[in-house]
């Protein structure tokens, strides 16, 4: 256990301090013309005043349901899970918290210097966005994977408890992390929703004025809710999910203990350790000429991630497992999550056939725009439900063929 979990943690500390290299480099650049800089600055006052009327009112009503969680094992004559339950509660909620904050704090400062550098070059642009993107991402997936670790050292250590009782009692962890995401997507979300409508409709339907003109004081609004709903809420969200996703795959650790042992519980830490690196990797291999297209180069280090965690992956698999099929299994979670990105580009490209149709229809009036925009977002759901429905009958037909026979 100290070896995997030292290896988790020294992969941690290393992507910690290389997000920290990322955001000094980010911070170094040019914050354009004292204009930008001035509706920057509105747009981060505004930014940070709503994260702390937000975080304050999540902050009380995680304090709450805590208690809540604490007294209702109380009065159950379970104390001592009470007390666990509600700690680890409360980390996870904190924990989601500072992931949203720290979302949001790299979101306003990258924004003007990568606005700045559109204006002179578009592959310093794409390299600075995509790198303080990371800032946050890195951060946040590390501090996940930290905080779990973490708690689960801390729990065996004050509470004696069993290696396959820890997964079960650190579900609070996840809970506090999910109770928190849930009103950071909810808040941020319907604000930036609110702002950019009302934004449309009084700047360029009322006043006649251009999209996103800073003259609208409700654009900087729609900016503010860009930051505390897309980066903020997301950064929250990203935390809470792979959170509980270690935790949920730990918990089938336990289940599968007879099998694997220690090595089953700590592999999803291990895995996402490896994913990690595969994903620092991934982000410098991401340029693009200055006639290039900046999506095609997403999509190649996104590839080239895709390789070396499938790498890593097996890797880990055979080493802690020593079982072909979670590879495959994993390989084919893989593949999937890349035809998802070629089904989404397929339906937002706007070189694809669905966004020229709805394109074609705006020409006859808002309704056509409605009914056909309508259409395509419902004809959209069927390919993604269909790869998962294959992808999960791949695993299956994997487990028959490569599992051993009783």
């Amino acid at each position: 256990m100290i070896d995997l979990l030292g290896m988790v943690f020294a992969v941690s500390i290393l992507a910690l301090l290389v997000s920290f290299l990322i955001t000094r480099w980010v911070l170094s650049k040019d914050t354009g013309s004292q204009k930008m800089r001035e509706i920057s600055a509105a747009i981060t006052e505004g930014a940070n005043a709503f994260i702390k009327r937000q975080y304050i009112s999540i902050a009380i009503l995680s304090l709450v349901l805590a208690a809540i969680i604490f007294l209702a094992y109380f009065f159950l004559g379970k104390t001592t899970l009470g007390v666990q339950t509600s700690a680890a509660f409360i980390f996870g909620a904190f924990s989601s918290g500072l992931a949203g904050i720290i979302g949001m704090w790299i979101s306003v400062r990258a924004n003007i210097r990568t606005a700045s550098a559109a204006t002179k070059s578009l592959g310093e642009a794409l390299k600075i966005s995509i790198r303080a993107g990371a800032v946050s991402a890195i951060t946040i997936v590390t501090m996940s994977l930290l905080g779990v670790a973490l708690i689960y050292v801390a729990f065996k250590m004050i509470f004696g408890l069993a290696d396959t009782e820890i997964p079960f009692v650190i579900v609070g962890y996840a809970f506090g992390a999910s109770f928190v995401a849930l009103f950071a997507q909810l808040g941020g979300g319907i604000y930036t929703k609110a702002a950019d409508v009302g934004a449309d409709l009084v700047g360029k339907v009322e006043a006649g004025i251009p999209e996103d003109d800073p003259r609208n004081p409700a654009v900087i609004a729609d900016l503010v809710g860009d930051n505390v709903g897309d980066c903020a809420g997301r950064g929250a969200d990203l935390f809470e999910s792979t959170a509980a996703e270690n935790i949920g795959a730990m918990i089938l650790g336990v289940a599968l203990f007879p099998a694997f042992g220690l090595n089953g519980i700590l592999f999803p830490l291990v895995a996402r350790a490896a994913g990690l690196i595969a994903s620092v990797i991934g982000i410098f291999t991401v340029r693009v000429k200055e006639d290039g297209d900046p999506m095609s180069a997403l999509n190649r280090g996104y590839y080239i991630t895709s390789i070396l965690a499938a790498a890593g992956f097996y890797i880990v698999t055979m080493t802690l497992l020593e079982n072909i099929f979670f590879f495959y299994a994993g390989l084919i979670g893989i593949i999937t999550s890349i035809l998802f990105v070629w089904i989404t580009v397929y339906y937002t490209e706007r070189k694809y056939s669905p966004v020229k149709f709805i394109a074609e229809s705006s020409k006859t009036g808002h309704a056509t725009n409605m009914i056909s925009g309508i259409a395509v977002g419902l004809e959209s759901t069927a390919l993604p439900a269909l790869v998962l429905g294959i992808a999960l009958l791949a695993s299956l037909l994997g487990q028959s063929l490569t599992m051993p026979a009783e």
